[in-house]
């Protein structure tokens, strides 16, 4: 019995070819139109375990504004007193770049300064909307996250 629920299980996870085909319509919508939302579920930082982390931390795009709400662990080398924003903040993005798809990933990199510090975010998305982002900071380390592009419908 406990072997066919867990056969029964797996097959909710599975998603059809349909599902698969409007993900990656929509991961590939929302990239093009600088339009999207990454929900933060992993960190890594540079020195140190990964970990998972709770809910409610994601970076947004929103044509030219980011809106980052991230974690942060490691070192940091001038910062204002007190830490500063860290990668909680909203502001303009200055510089913005897209690969375009290649081998089923795209990458888009995007340059902020925020006032306290400029940061580089490199996104590599799956046409899954599986995306992994590293975060790249003049004054700190730098620190990888994994999340998902949301994709649920308006």
């Amino acid at each position: 019995m406990a072997l066919s629920l867990l056969v029964t299980g797996c097959g909710v996870l599975r998603q059809t070819p349909e599902e698969k085909q409007r993900i990656a319509r929509v991961v590939n919508e929302r990239l093009d139109a600088r339009n999207f939302r990454i929900d933060i579920n992993y960190m890594i930082p540079l020195r140190g375990a990964g970990k998972h982390v709770s809910a409610g931390y994601s970076v947004a795009v929103d044509g030219n504004i980011i809106d980052s709400h991230l974690p942060y662990f490691g070192a940091a080398y001038s910062v204002p007193y007190g830490g500063g924003k860290v990668l909680n903040f909203k502001d303009d993005i200055d510089e913005y770049s897209d690969s375009g798809w290649k081998n089923g990933l795209r990458t888009v990199a995007f340059l902020t300064d925020n006032g306290e510090d400029v940061i580089v975010y490199i996104l590599t998305v799956s046409e899954s909307g599986q995306t992994d982002l590293r975060v790249r900071s003049q004054n700190r380390d730098d620190i990888s996250y994994r999340g998902v592009l949301d994709t649920a419908e308006e």
